[in-house]
């Protein structure tokens, strides 16, 4: 192929092509468990996670909650993938075999959120939420120290096993938060007076991004490091129902998704697909929960 800006900027074309066709098919469970949250900055802090409001009978004047108390702050990082191709390779026409590079870039991309929100769900047990302590604890404050004494809630039972979690995610806001100030794109350094050309015979193209994961709000997940059976899951799902305000009022928590990594897929799927338990029972919990299984856990 002949080297000139027109003949590039349809290679370009053909790449990019590829590269949002395999973004758009892959498929990805982030969502599935996470508030998805636009960013305008350089971070963006969701202190107000601690004061979203119950009802109360009125009776006199309405009762002001304010939304600037606390601080937690997610910071935007920036991410990249970058690969090179040769420029003999383009005159001699095989750019072609590039194509399916392009397409799993597009999937990775796809993807990525997955890795940061997984893993920063892994991290829960000694990485810190709103309130301060762990995402995953046995000491969350609970209660406005004046009608309602404060008391500390547990959203954890400990273990030493592989982990899994229950989660509500029902609600616009879910119990784990991806942050996106600009989204995945591919660009390109192809021309002639771009050093990487000039010097090294290669065109560039790279995919980046600036978003985060954080966590959100720790009473819509259960996280466990115990054996993964109708006892522990019956814990999680009662411990959760039960979870109250700072005021004592029911937050009407109805956990939904089980989320687990492969060395648990088995146990989970035989709790939330099998019509009796091992020991012969009748399953009482079966398709109780939707399951998502993901590698970013083990």
């Amino acid at each position: 192929m002949q080297i000139n800006p027109g003949n590039l900027a349809a290679m370009f074309d053909g790449f990019n092509t590829r590269f949002n066709q395999a973004f758009e098919g892959a498929q990805s469970a982030y969502e599935r468990v996470s508030t998805v949250m636009p960013s305008t900055g350089r971070n963006e802090n969701y202190g107000w996670l601690a004061q979203i409001p119950g009802f109360r009978e009125w009776i006199g004047p309405r009762v002001l909650n304010s939304l600037t108390g606390g601080s937690y702050t997610i910071k935007n990082v920036p991410f990249e993938s970058t690969i090179s191709v040769s420029r003999d390779d383009i005159e001699d026409d095989q750019y072609g075999i590039f194509g399916p590079l392009f397409s799993e870039m597009g999937r990775r991309s796809k993807q990525h959120p997955d890795e940061l929100i997984f893993s920063l769900i892994k991290n829960g047990f000694v990485e810190k939420g709103y309130d301060g302590q762990f995402f995953f604890d046995t000491q969350h404050p609970v209660g406005n120290g004046v009608s309602i004494p404060t008391a500390p809630v547990a959203n954890t039972d400990g273990g030493d096993g592989p982990s899994w979690f229950l989660l509500d995610t029902s609600r616009a806001i879910r119990p784990f938060i991806f942050q996106l100030r600009r989204p995945y794109n591919l660009v390109a350094k192809s021309d002639d007076r771009d050093e990487n050309v000039f010097m090294l015979r290669e065109f560039v193209y790279g995919v980046d991004a600036r978003c985060n994961a954080g966590f959100g709000l720790w009473q819509l997940a259960w996280g466990s490091q115990q054996a993964l059976d109708a006892s522990s899951y019956e814990t999680a799902r009662k411990a959760m129902m039960s979870f109250t305000d700072d005021h004592g009022k029911l937050l009407g928590v109805v956990p939904d998704t089980l989320v687990c990594g492969p060395s648990n897929e088995k146990a989970a799927l035989s709790l939330l697909n099998a019509a009796t338990l091992a020991n012969g029972a009748s399953n009482v919990y079966a398709n109780t929960a939707k399951l998502i299984v993901t590698p970013y856990l083990d």
